[in-house]
């Protein structure tokens, strides 16, 4: 029996078959070709189809994994299209007069040394991504697909996987995932939460193909995989996977049950979504509302802009649905990762602090009242909610509440219906909007603290980075101390908070924030139930 170690994604267990999966070698000699732009040609053509396949990937991984992390493929789509990259493979073609496979390889490994020197740790992140395109397009020019496949359910290990390499596998065939690298963060861990499977990464472990096929188990509790395991160790495991089945069950029999501690202290759990197929998991999962509607898929992966009747149908079917529960319409949250070709945004060298959010709907007024006036539209269907992304300032929030009065003034002169007691709220996600949260807080109806993006401005951390991983710390008291100003500046002024971000679905601290007053928990639909338990077996009287 061999014993691995590794972070654990989810508290389950599984067991089946192991099987390995390897990277396709792909290593192209120098050839020396006659006709340079032939080759270009043939590379272009390469390309340009691989580009195509993103855009695919891109509207399929939205509804596996939301949007946020969807956009690594437009980030691909977009190195295939323009880049100093794809510039520098056709120079190599025409300079050298060789294959577009070597030259290729030739500019990855260039901009890898380039990359590698620079001390900037997001340009050190760019090194993976330029990596996963240049596979991506050899794989294209010698359409071979970055495939796994199974003939049954089993335990799938790698030493990593690409997203474009998850995004293609028969996710019915995948009882879990275990890999050498990898972070909590990493596209197989958000797969894995997302089809509700255990994964085991991290673990620093090299498995040989001896394995393969061979019995394996992985124990998300404890962070454990177990190949080829004792006859005493499988037989644990079994009773330990009978026990977390029953606890799911459990966990159904709390639909329709209030989310109350057991002081009878009420929360409301709602539920996040980024696009309309997820209303379907908000509903099987009884969430409360929606707190968080991601309205920016509506503008992504295409080239125009969503026009107000497009949006109203979408925001429309989302009220109907929830059938007066109440639906938070987060209004676009474009740039940084989050692109948008539409918008033509400028490439900045920190896109994080750049043009994105509240900012670009300040700037383009024109594109904030379509949004505005079909989500106005849209809330006399049901109870909406509206709130602004990314705020540092009471100017910012008086602004956009003065575009809202202007387009609401418009309806009402045409005598279009709206629900004119729509509740108006703020993203809580930097710690300026934490600091200053008692001025804001009189400007508005409620809170959302947005805890991934409060996290890494705080703490000056990129938390997609996998060289990183140890100091991102969404604990850490400098945050947790930002989230407790903004609760108690809220409550003074007499208006509800709610928090959205990662850390509402983190259970080791659920009791914690309901100690500090928050009041709404907005998660992913598979996290409702789960927290919904947790928060009911709190007694804040303790």
């Amino acid at each position: 029996m061999l014993t691995i170690h590794g972070k654990s994604i989810s508290g389950m267990v599984t067991i089946g078959p192991l099987r390995i999966f390897r990277h396709q070698p792909m290593d192209f000699a120098r050839i020396e070709i006659e006709k340079p732009e032939t080759e270009v040609a043939r590379f272009d053509s390469a390309r340009n189809a691989a580009a195509v396949k993103m855009k695919e990937f891109y509207q399929e991984a939205i509804s596996h994994v939301g949007l946020d992390n969807a956009s690594i493929f437009k980030v691909y789509q977009q190195m295939m299209t323009d880049s100093e990259f794809v510039d520098a493979v056709k120079s190599i073609i025409r300079k050298q007069s060789v294959n577009a496979e070597y030259a290729i390889q030739q500019a990855e490994q260039n901009f890898t040394r380039i990359y590698e020197a620079d001390p900037d740790d997001y340009v050190h992140g760019q090194i993976a991504d330029l990596a996963e395109v240049a596979r991506i397009l050899l794989r294209t020019l010698h359409q071979k697909q970055a495939l796994f496949s199974s003939d049954e359910p089993c335990i799938l290990y790698a030493d990593d996987l690409t997203p474009s390499e998850t995004i293609q596998m028969d996710t019915t065939k995948i009882l879990g995932f275990v890999t050498k690298e990898g972070t909590p963060t990493s596209h197989t861990a958000i797969l894995a939460r997302a089809l509700g499977v255990p994964a085991i990464v991290a673990t620093g472990t090299d498995v040989d193909a001896t394995h393969d096929g061979k019995t394996a188990v992985i124990d998300g509790f404890s962070g454990v995989v177990y190949l080829e395991p004792t006859p005493a160790i499988l037989s644990g495991m079994k009773e330990k996977q009978s026990q977390s089945i029953h606890l799911k069950e459990l966990l159904q029999q709390l639909k329709g049950l209030p989310s109350e501690t057991i002081d009878g202290h009420r929360i409301e759990v709602a539920a996040n979504v980024s696009s309309a197929s997820d209303l379907s998991a908000v509903l099987k999962n009884d969430a409360e509302g929606i707190g968080l509607f991601r309205s920016e898929f509506i503008y992504m992966g295409r080239e125009t802009l969503p026009s107000e009747e497009e949006q109203f149908n979408i925001y429309k079917l989302a009220i109907e649905t929830m059938a007066g529960k109440r639906v938070i319409i987060r209004t676009l949250d474009i740039g940084a990762d989050k692109e948008a070709s539409a918008f033509h945004l400028p490439k900045e060298d920190n896109p994080a602090l750049g043009l994105r959010a509240i900012r670009i709907s300040l700037k383009r007024p024109e594109i904030f009242k379509v949004q505005l006036r079909a989500i106005l539209r849209a809330s006399a269907y049901g109870k909406a909610a509206i709130m602004f992304p990314l705020i540092t300032s009471v100017w910012e929030v008086w602004k956009a509440k003065e575009i809202l009065t202007e387009v609401q003034m418009e309806l009402d002169k045409k005598g279009i219906a709206y629900d004119k007691q729509m509740e108006i709220g703020i993203m809580i996600e930097t710690p300026a909007a934490a600091l200053i949260s008692d001025k804001l807080a009189k400007e508005v109806d409620f809170f959302s603290i947005g805890t991934n993006d409060l996290s890494q401005y705080t703490l000056v951390v990129d938390r997609t980075s996998r060289n990183l991983t140890d100091f991102f710390n969404p604990h850490h008291p400098a945050v947790l101390k930002l989230i407790q100003m903004t609760v108690e500046n809220a409550h003074k002024a007499g208006i509800w908070v709610g928090m959205c971000g990662e850390l509402g679905s983190d259970l080791s601290i659920t009791e914690t924030f309901l100690k500090m007053g928050v009041d709404e928990f907005s998660v992913a639909p598979y996290s409702v139930l789960p927290l919904r338990q947790q928060i009911r077996g709190i007694d804040l009287r303790k």
